[in-house]
């Protein structure tokens, strides 16, 4: 099935962040505050956020480029190098009034003890200079992802969204917040569970549930609602009433970071393949219960989607 991603041309626009770890080990306390004092050994860099949905797109086989904006600060030179170096095309935007959004998270002993964020909106003179590309370079592509963080880079989504419709383009969204109105339009709109709860309330049943979907459906005029539920796996909502449902993969949770970037990638290139829905949640399911097992955000390889869906298990 994932021969059918290979050459898919994905763009991918949002907020990007740069995901730094630092691990290492604990043996005492601090004599001015009660807290560890962590000895570092050893530092990560990852793409984060719009960057790691890019990242996971090219381990599905499609070619990707990511737009987004960045400081002018040696965070976004790392953050740009590491799409340089996994060969994915991007448009970055310098804005020197802002920092490069940094997540920082304090490890030891395979335990996050600390996560210092480091974040700023872009401004808007850069931003309108993004919508302008976005809407020259939309014909090249079979897809588009809108992954919204709540950092800015997104402030044209309704715009964007509305291009990408007029120009027969699936659009997906990874929604951020309780204003959904905002997405109307999109093809298809993936929020987790507390995500989705927050916006259409509390239910008591599966029934009051797929009726709130449903109609969460209709009042968006989207085509499909995707509600991921963590072990519960996640349900698709079609705007012609249908419901499926695919249950999540048994494999151990180490690590949720960046599993809906994977969810959201997979499903953008599932709809660019004209896949149906089952088997492109199947497919979501797998590569998302195979980053979870990893430490921080990771991606799948395509070996270990194909063992997992053939044998339940990774080889």
């Amino acid at each position: 099935m994932l021969s059918k991603f290979n050459g898919l041309r994905v763009l991918v626009v949002g907020d990007v962040m740069l995901d730094r770890y630092w691990f290492g080990d604990v043996d005492r306390i601090s004599p001015e505050a009660p807290v560890p004092v962590v000895s570092i050994r050893r530092c990560e860099e990852r793409a984060g956020g719009a960057a790691n949905v890019a990242r996971n797109v090219a381990a599905f086989g499609g070619t990707c480029t990511v737009m987004s904006v960045i400081g002018e600060d040696e965070a976004g030179a790392c953050l740009r190098k590491i799409l340089d170096d996994d060969e994915i095309r991007n448009r970055l935007y310098n804005d020197d009034q802002v920092t490069t959004t940094i997540k920082l998270r304090v490890i030891s002993q395979n335990q996050q003890l600390l996560r210092a964020d480091f974040e700023r909106s872009p401004s808007y003179e850069v931003l309108a200079q993004c919508l302008d590309d976005y809407r020259s370079m939309l014909g090249e592509y079979d897809v588009v992802v809108l992954s919204d963080y709540g950092k800015g880079g997104l402030y044209h989504v309704t715009v964007m969204i509305e291009a990408a419709r007029n120009a027969g383009i699936p659009i997906i969204v990874d929604p951020k917040g309780t204003d959904f109105s905002r997405y109307r339009g999109a093809t298809m709109i993936t929020p987790n569970q507390r995500e989705f709860e927050a916006v259409v309330g509390s239910y008591s049943d599966e029934n009051e549930l797929q009726s709130k979907a449903h109609e969460l459906v209709r009042s968006l005029e989207i085509e499909e609602l995707l509600v991921t539920k963590s072990g519960a796996g996640m349900s698709l909502y079609r705007g012609n009433g249908e419901v499926s449902h695919s249950p999540a993969r048994a494999l151990e949770v180490y690590d949720v970071s960046g599993a809906g970037d994977t969810v959201i990638a997979a499903m953008a290139m599932a709809k660019a393949a004209h896949m149906g829905g089952q088997e492109a949640m199947d497919i979501a399911n797998a590569a998302a219960g195979i980053v979870v097992s990893k430490l921080g955000t990771a991606v799948p390889s395509q070996e270990e989607i194909q063992s997992l869906m053939s044998n339940g298990e990774i080889e």
